[in-house]
């Protein structure tokens, strides 16, 4: 250890050690004194001194070299002696913890048989209570019966007294009939008088009636005049004065607007939007609503519903119910499923000798991949590879609908997560098989056993544990149980016998979709049934399109799918919604229709599932709404499935007082549309997979948006949570600095009240925070107007020392009120 450190080595000194003392006197006079202190050894001789002379070869402090360095003698053996002394405490605090611990069990089979025997005694008494209880109903019954038999007898000869007694009542009321029909022609005479108004006048227009502007200043119009005339004419003649009410057959679409809904009734408009509104939906007569609420209308209006569809132009897509004779053997489908990092796409890289996960950003899958193995038994399979990350549920529920066998990736060192549970939900949700592959067996921490065991607390049952499931190990690095995976597959498919036609116009699922710079609108279609051909004309979701090339999963280009067959199918007029069925059509005309139908139709949906909001829903809403900022982003993907998964992942960051709002997601290149969308917003662009062109990069940097790009789904939803975090307001922590005790008040001209005070704890700030206490009761809350130590203005007060203080705006100060001092500082939240 150096001189120059610092630190002076640990030793004993003998001598004087000079020192300086400060003394403070009043009015701020000081005094240095120079000290010195002389410190005293005292040693005296330990009574064990001789057994430690011979047990100094053994000890540690005999020993120099394992000596910690700087420690004499006495001090070793003080630490040795500490060091047993607690060793003695802690086994007699293990002594005592061991008979309490018993006492307490002792306890506790005290109060146990006392309850147990007082419990006993409580069933006794109440069996007692119960056959006590027995006994008298039974009593009670006995006498009854009895009494009633003893009765029987008496009964009989008064019963042909009693049969007389109704006859002789007939005769009284036969006159009431007579009177009753007097009454009635007498009240109906009356009526036919009242019944006519003398409106012999009413066709005139008086002075009074022109100048205040008629009945209630709203004057008549002619038809009503003529129609009033009509009906008194036909009143005169006895004719009937109300019309039949004309029930006809109204009917109602998907969506309709109200005024065409009242139109198609013969009903005023007036009417059904009072109807509309007394059922709680705010809406004029050019709003649409939907079609049960257009039901109850019409049902309400006396009318009878007709419920009709435009989707009648989709019965061009014909539903064929397949021969058994027509049928033939397809591939099955396998999804594979699991948590992410569980090693998929590597077993499927095994499977296939190809390598994908290399291809992937960040080593996890982001997109539903679709391949077609052939295996050494010359049986075709086809795999889709779901992505495993948290954000992407719909497409792997998508995965599910679609497929006829899942395989459950589990990784043996890893066990069930929660993406795993999630997949075996699908799985049983779609009803289809499963087989549970568990991977990364060679690793040295695998326990597959614990797999099997976390999979029976999910209803998975594998066939090690006598259930149906079965269960493969197996490991994509080494290779070591694919074959063993295959064949339980192949096995599987046996059982399903699945077959199609593949001689009929096609049907398929999209599974992924994406805008590509030069081939336009790509989709990954699975075809289901029958077989699609290059020059088809389909119709898929709301987009309609012609086969201009498919290529399989090699990227090889094919003229026909059959079923089972993933390809990518080029000839879209627009990019579909992934999921979408795709169904082939004889024309381009029918295809163009049943589009647009759709496209109107999900218009419409959206327009009447705005509207249907009842004034209660608006005005929560607003109030809602009223302290949460919003975070405005533009989203563009590079495929829909991923931007569908990054939408959903918006909206699920945020709280009570933040939430990101995503205008608008969309598939392909960032453009100067979406630049303008972003300026008028004020929203960063993010770009997931994709880039901005050259136009839309200068755009956006004359008008200063912001414009990400990812790879990684991750960074971008850590990157919007983290700017999310930005518009959370700060939090207010209260830093308490010190106190101070007024002693005595002073009034000062031009100041006001002062308080002297003697700062108790800490310090006192003059740009800190007070609050005057008095009796331990808060009673002003501010900040101080002067703090003065002796005359001079001063910034901060220590401890111990006088002050004098003045608050702003407050002057009801006491002595032995005590004052509180403290800092308010802001401390930056974090969304969760």
């Amino acid at each position: 250890m150096s001189d120059t450190d610092g630190k002076k080595t640990l030793g004993l000194r003998g001598g004087s050690r000079p020192g300086n003392v400060k003394q403070s006197f009043s009015h701020g006079r000081t005094k240095n004194v120079v000290v010195e202190t002389k410190r005293k050894r005292v040693v005296v001789p330990k009574p064990g001194a001789a057994n430690k002379a011979t047990g100094a070869a053994t000890s540690p402090s005999a020993d120099p070299s394992r000596r910690p360095a700087g420690i004499s003698d006495a001090e070793m053996e003080r630490r040795m002696k500490a060091l047993q002394a607690a060793k003695a405490r802690e086994a007699e605090e293990e002594a005592q913890r061991i008979a309490e611990e018993k006492a307490r069990e002792e306890e506790r089979d005290r109060r146990r048989a006392e309850a147990e025997a007082k419990e006993r005694e409580e069933r006794e008494r109440e069996e007692a209570l119960k056959a006590k209880a027995e006994e008298e109903e039974r009593a009670k019954r006995e006498a009854e019966e009895a009494a009633r038999r003893a009765a029987a007898p008496q009964e009989a000869p008064e019963a042909p007294a009693a049969a007389d007694a109704p006859r002789s009542s007939k005769s009284a009321p036969a006159a009431s009939p007579r009177k009753a029909d007097a009454d009635r022609d007498r009240e109906q005479r009356s009526n036919r008088g009242k019944g006519r108004d003398d409106n012999r006048r009413s066709g005139k227009l008086t002075l009074n009636q022109a100048l205040t502007g008629g009945e209630g200043g709203r004057q008549r119009s002619m038809a009503a005049m003529k129609r009033k005339q009509e009906r008194a004419r036909q009143k005169a003649m006895g004719g009937n004065v109300e019309r039949e009410k004309i029930v006809r057959d109204v009917q109602v679409p998907e969506a309709i607007v109200v005024s065409e809904l009242a139109n198609r009734m013969a009903e005023r408009v007036g009417e059904v939007v009072k109807a509309l509104m007394q059922n709680g939906m705010m809406v004029t007569q050019n709003q649409t609503i939907d079609a049960d609420t257009a039901e109850l209308i019409v049902e309400e209006f006396g009318h009878k519903v007709v419920r009709v569809s435009d989707s009648d132009v989709e019965q061009v897509i014909a539903q064929v119910e397949d021969d058994e004779e027509a049928l033939e053997a397809r591939p099955p489908v396998i999804t594979i499923m699991g948590h992410v990092d569980h090693g998929k796409t590597s077993l499927l890289d095994a499977i296939r000798n190809a390598k994908v996960v290399a291809g992937e950003a960040g080593g996890i899958t982001q997109h539903i991949g679709a391949y077609q193995v052939k295996t050494d038994g010359g049986q075709l399979l086809t795999f889709l590879d779901t992505p495993g990350h948290a954000a992407f549920t719909s497409m792997r529920s998508r995965g599910a609908q679609v497929t006829d066998i899942v395989v459950l990736v589990v990784a043996a060192d890893d066990a069930v997560m929660p993406q795993t549970i999630e997949a075996i939900n699908h799985a049983k949700a779609a009803k289809v098989p499963m087989i549970v592959a568990i991977n990364k067996i060679d690793k040295p921490a695998a326990d597959p056993d614990k797999v099997r065991t976390d999979l029976l607390h999910h209803e998975v049952i594998v066939e090690k544990m006598s259930g149906e499931v079965q269960d493969v190990e197996v490991s994509a690095i080494s290779g070591q149980g694919l074959d063993d995976l295959l064949e339980a597959i192949a096995l599987q498919a046996e059982l399903l016998e699945l077959k199609a036609n593949p001689d009929r116009a096609a049907q398929g699922a999209v599974i992924e979709a994406q805008l590509d710079v030069g081939r336009g609108p790509v989709a990954t279609v699975l075809v289901q049934t029958g077989t699609l051909r290059q020059g088809d004309i389909f119709v898929v979701g709301e987009q309609w399109g012609k086969v201009r090339a498919m290529e399989n999963d090699k990227g090889e280009r094919v003229k026909e799918a059959g079923p089972s067959v993933p390809v990518e199918v080029l000839g879209l007029n627009g990019t579909p919604e992934a999921g979408d069925v795709l169904n082939v059509v004889e024309t381009e005309a029918q295809a163009r229709e049943i589009a647009e139908y759709r496209e109107k139709a999900a218009k419409d949906k959206r327009a009447a599932a705005g509207a249907a909001t009842t004034l209660e829903q608006l005005m929560a809403n607003a109030k809602a709404n009223e302290n949460v900022s919003e975070l405005p982003i533009l989203v563009k993907a590079d495929v829909q499935g991923s931007a569908e998964a990054i939408v959903q992942a918006m909206e699920k960051i945020g709280n009570d007082e933040v939430r990101v709002r995503v205008l608008h997601s969309g598939v392909g290149a960032i453009t100067e549309t979406d630049v303008g969308l972003a300026e008028a917003s004020g929203a960063p662009i993010m770009g997931f997979n994709v880039r901005a062109n050259a136009s839309a990069r200068n755009t956006a940097n004359q008008k200063g948006v912001e414009i990400r790009y990812y790879s990684v789904i991750y960074d971008l939803v850590d990157d919007v949570k983290q700017a999310a975090s930005g518009l959370l307001s700060a939090e207010i922590r209260e830093k308490f600095i010190g106190y101070a005790e007024i002693k005595e008040v002073f009034k000062v001209t031009g100041v006001g009240k002062v308080a002297g005070c003697l700062v108790t704890e800490g310090v006192a700030r003059r740009s800190a925070g007070v609050r005057l206490l008095r009796d331990n009761v808060v009673i002003h809350e501010g900040t101080l107007k002067t703090l003065k130590r002796f005359k001079d203005e001063v910034s901060e007060v220590q401890s111990g020392q006088e002050c004098g203080m003045a608050f702003e705006n407050y002057d009801d100060i006491r002595p032995a009120d005590v004052i509180e001092i403290f800092e308010r500082e802001e401390v930056t939240r974090v969304l969760d």
